[in-house]
């Protein structure tokens, strides 16, 4: 027995639900998965993103995506900061808060993050 077709497509209206997702994965820490639901967006089934769409509800549909990003991006930044911040807590345990023979200075390395620094001796 074969399978249906799938029925023709209309251009009657409907409401499709979606999301902004990002998963995260490492091989040395736990994956995870941030998902937020963004609101209804009224399309015909044709065209997604057809004509039909006021520029209203375009507009108030993109203000949303874009809140929506910022905080997907607040929130990730926030999780792997948390994470960086536990393995350098377990890389200090192991190497005893010693780089190079001489103990780090947390202050100064967040200072001069991303910047080349040449110590004098």
């Amino acid at each position: 027995m074969s399978p249906s077709p799938p029925p023709p497509p209309t251009d009657s209206p409907s409401t499709s639900t979606s999301a902004l997702k990002a998963s995260y994965s490492s091989p040395t820490n736990k994956e995870f998965t941030y998902s937020t639901p963004l609101p209804p967006l009224s399309t015909s089934s044709s065209n997604p993103l057809s004509a039909s769409l006021s520029t209203v509800d375009k507009t108030a549909y993109l203000s949303a995506l874009m809140q929506a990003t910022s905080k997907m991006q607040e929130d990730i930044n926030r999780e792997l900061t948390k994470r960086m911040e536990e393995d350098n807590l377990k890389a200090a345990a192991v190497s005893g808060e010693v780089k190079g023979g001489m103990k780090v200075d947390e202050k100064k390395e967040e200072e001069n993050y991303g910047e080349e620094v040449v110590e004098e001796d």
